[in-house]
């Protein structure tokens, strides 16, 4: 009994609704999965069609499941990943079928040709989008503009990912903050679209989405959209947030200096502070925080989980089979194999820039390789190099972040790849960091979007609940004499990866 919230997670992979009592525990979750197509070199895209199936689906198969009364449901939140740029026509029809995600790196031109005229430094400090450029929502658009005239000429909004599902949910189109934050023309100190770029941009105001807190609510879901869902019509509909800053607070980053690291498709640092973390060089990117005056800045590995997947879907298909004959999961087939595996897989190192370069990296052309390859070499020593390679990449930024700020001596992990024990040792080796594991889990972004929705419907007075909820499963030191293995093998990794950056120059001219 009691009030009840359910909150989507919609990620780069899929979308994972979860369902909460009035306090903040996950009674129960169900996921369903979408895909991502990739028609030309850099065009990463998805079909926002299959986010609201998606929903639609896992909601309703959590209904099933869960067996909750419906009529408990009270409010629903959301977290949705970043960058996102679908244009809805002035009818309120969807006007392209797969719009670029996040990862979307087609509008290299238009972000040339800006730069050209307007300084790319002071661009980022004003946005704080420490992204490759071409990722941003406003250079997305000028790409709709400049191949797509047409198309553009109809538009009426370009949203973001999750106010895609809050507009079927209620028919309203906005975002907040958070999300406004990863346009390419929100001012992070005014907290407002910035006139100036926009200007220097030559796009219109209005062609941008209203925006109003996370923790406000957009409506009450519509009679049609709750019998497509199973929910009842009473349901309130709160903004929520974009992805990384929906983790932050329920990875308990929303004070300052909290620090977390976030184990999904792409992998990041991040820290939580009221003053954003700013720097032209290495360029963190940076997106207001869901909790107000608040900002979540953190430096990523593109392709975390997905360089880990990447090895599943070509070179594993051996863990795939087994997962399903056995109904166990098949990242654990490959983490048990990885462990037959000494620390450093005899010599043999990852990098893992499967998705490009980042401004930190000497060159966006940087692609991921293994380096050392020998016949001694074994499957497991492969699977192991790709999970110590993630690692390092993320101790490239952990080393940055230490550079412009101070952290403590514990680092929580969330999302997938938290679940390995050889993992979470792995990363406290390589970190030299107490690495911290709690219930929350994969249920971070959930929780966040939750958490939004129970402050915005009065049900919590305000987010300090979080911490109550975190109950640590498993606490990890580093053991000193993989510490010192790993320092030295660091400095090997980023040799290799301003060498594969030269080589991912010399790729390009041919």
């Amino acid at each position: 009994m009691g009030k009840k919230i359910i909150a989507w997670d919609l990620g780069t992979g899929g979308n994972k609704a979860s369902l909460y009592d009035e306090n903040g525990n996950c009674v129960a979750s169900n996921f369903t999965s979408y895909d991502t197509f990739y028609p030309a070199h850099g065009w990463h895209e998805q079909r926002p069609v299959d986010w609201w199936k998606a929903v639609v689906q896992s909601t309703k198969k959590l209904l099933k499941t869960s067996g909750v009364n419906t009529e408990e449901i009270v409010a629903c939140g959301i977290s949705g990943h970043s960058l996102g740029a679908v244009p809805i026509g002035k009818n309120g029809e969807l006007l392209r079928e797969y719009t670029p995600i996040w990862s979307d790196g087609r509008a290299v031109e238009e972000a040339q040709h800006f730069f050209e005229k307007y300084d790319e430094d002071t661009w980022y400090t004003l946005t704080g989008n420490g992204f490759t450029a071409a990722f941003y929502t406003a250079f997305k658009i000028m790409w709709y503009r400049n191949h797509e005239p047409e198309m553009y000429s109809k538009i009426r909004k370009v949203i973001g990912t999750k106010d895609y599902i809050n507009f079927k949910l209620t028919g309203r189109l906005c975002t907040d903050p958070s999300y406004a934050s990863g346009c390419g023309v929100w001012d992070l100190v005014k907290w407002d679209y910035s006139d100036e770029l926009m200007n220097a941009m030559d796009l219109p105001r209005n062609i941008f989405p209203e925006v109003i807190k996370s923790t406000d609510i957009v409506g009450v879901i519509l009679p049609e959209a709750a019998h497509m869902l199973g929910l009842p019509e009473h349901v309130k509909v709160v903004a929520g947030g974009v992805d990384n800053s929906c983790m932050a607070l329920g990875a308990k980053a929303f004070k300052e200096g909290r620090v977390y690291n976030s184990l999904g498709s792409s992998s990041w640092i991040a820290v939580s502070s009221k003053k954003p973390l700013l720097e032209s060089k290495i360029r963190p990117y940076v997106f207001a925080h869901v909790v107000p005056e608040y900002y979540a800045s953190a430096l990523c590995v593109t392709a975390g989980g997905t360089a880990f997947r990447w090895y599943r879907d070509q070179l594993g298909h051996e863990f795939s089979a087994a997962a399903r004959e056995t109904g166990a999961d098949e990242y654990d087939y490959m983490t048990n194999e990885a462990s037959k595996s000494p620390i450093g897989a005899k010599r043999l190192i990852f990098n893992p820039s499967l998705g490009g370069g980042m401004p930190m990296n000497k060159s966006y052309n940087l692609r991921g390789g293994y380096v050392g390859l020998d016949l001694i070499h074994t499957r497991a020593d492969v699977i192991r190099a790709t999970m110590e390679g993630i690692t390092m990449g993320l101790r490239s930024c952990l080393d940055e972040i230490r550079n412009m700020t101070e952290i403590g001596d514990e680092m929580l992990l969330v999302g997938g790849g938290s679940k390995s024990a050889l993992w979470r040792q792995i990363y406290a080796d390589i970190y030299n960091m107490n690495v911290v594991k709690s219930n929350i889990d994969q249920q971070a972004a959930a929780l966040g979007a939750a958490a939004c929705a129970a402050v915005g419907t009065g049900i919590w007075d305000d987010f300090e609940q979080i911490d109550e909820l975190h109950q640590v499963e498993e606490y990890v030191k580093p053991i000193q004499e993989n510490v010192e293995f790993y320092n030295r093998e660091m400095e090997i990794y980023n040799k290799v990866t301003d060498m594969f950056c030269d080589i991912g120059d010399m790729l390009m001219t041919l």
